[in-house]
């Protein structure tokens, strides 16, 4: 499976007033995380890639973290995403997030490829995954 690498480096404002990461900030990196993937896979950003598969994008249904060091002010994270299963409109996301090389979170998601529902435009509807979005994502 292709892996895409993210650098973040903890701010200020990232940490609680016990001075660690707020786990919230956890799931927004594996938000951008999850985005940089599909933009090494897909060679473009989403913005492009979302007019050009005609879809609204790739929402989260389902998630969870296993946290075991923390994380405080000032440390670089090394996040390491791939997708790891697919199914008909979902697809499962696996996030390792290392600090000075350890595994320090387990993060998983699984997200759902989704367009308008043409019979209700304000609601969305899952879309089949297209085999070349899969097949990139493999890597």
């Amino acid at each position: 499976m292709l892996v895409s690498t993210y650098e973040v480096e903890i701010e200020w404002g990232d940490c609680d007033p016990a001075g660690i990461v707020f786990y919230p900030r956890y799931f927004a990196y594996f938000d951008a995380a999850t985005g940089r993937l599909f933009e090494l896979a897909l060679g473009m950003k989403k913005i492009a890639w979302t007019a050009q598969y005609g879809i609204l994008g790739y929402p989260m249904v389902d998630t969870r973290a296993t946290f075991k060091i923390p994380s405080r002010y000032g440390d670089i994270l090394t996040i390491e995403t791939q997708a790891t299963a697919f199914r008909r409109s979902s697809f499962d996301v696996v996030h390792n997030v290392l600090k000075g090389g350890e595994l320090a979170i387990e993060g998983f998601e699984t997200r759902v490829w989704t367009g308008r529902d043409p019979d209700d435009p304000t609601r969305i509807r899952s879309e089949p995954i297209p085999q070349e979005v899969i097949e990139r994502l493999k890597g």
